[in-house]
């Protein structure tokens, strides 16, 4: 099975990354591969962080390789108290939040103007390659992560969201669009509000959400 591994940043998957042993590939700069043929059949794309680095870097490489599975792994912050920091969940929807049109205080979104869709859905399940299913969550796509009271409670009273990432919904449209199979994990590194560093868990949501990927390639 051939896998593909896709990150915003080195960072949040170099444990993953230093226990397959990868190493740079010739064919370019931000994909990894292991450095030795007997390790899982399993490659990592690092594609810059943001929704158009995303898209961008899986256009450019997802045309000429082919894949089993791409999995977008990644931390995240959570509008969901219940979820604890940590945590990783599969994500099963995800919506550009930004994508649509201001009416004074109403906002439109891109499907209400007729231009096109900013809610998309995974490709896949893992349910559908193993039993190693997480807690499924919804998600928000954003370009400016939220840290005002004001801007947090008019999204979550527009998507009444479980978590954001800046860049799930351009992972699910490319992986859409280029007809490959795909799945969303998140590991919750903090919740969404007042930016505070001091409450932000990023070590553990970088551990548990590489433990649980090297499980779950050591399975597949």
């Amino acid at each position: 099975m051939r896998i593909l591994i896709v990150a915003a940043t080195q960072g949040e998957v170099q444990p993953l990354m230093d226990a397959l042993g990868m190493q740079k590939s010739d064919e370019a700069d931000n994909l990894f591969v292991p450095r030795h043929i007997s390790v899982a059949n399993c490659s990592v794309l690092i594609t810059g962080a943001g929704m158009v680095a995303t898209a961008f870097a899986l256009g450019k490489h997802l045309p000429h390789n082919v894949y089993n599975l791409v999995i977008n792994l990644g931390i995240a912050g959570a509008f969901d108290r219940s979820f604890p920091l940590g945590e990783v969940y599969e994500i099963t929807k995800d919506t550009f939040a930004e994508l649509g049109a201001e009416d004074d205080t109403r906002f439109i979104s891109i499907e209400q103007l007729g231009l096109g869709a900013g809610i998309f859905n995974p490709t896949s399940s893992l349910s559908h390659f193993t039993a190693m299913t997480p807690t499924k969550a919804t998600a928000i796509t954003v370009n400016t992560v939220h840290g005002n009271e004001a801007s947090i409670a008019e999204v979550v009273g527009r998507f009444n969201p479980q978590i954001e990432s800046m860049e799930g919904a351009a992972f699910f449209y490319a992986c859409r669009e280029l007809k490959v199979p795909c799945v969303q994990i998140r590991a919750v590194s903090n919740y969404v509000e007042k930016r505070n560093r001091d409450n932000w868990q990023i070590g553990l949501a970088v551990k548990n959400l590489n433990t649980f990927a090297l499980d779950l390639i050591r399975e597949l």
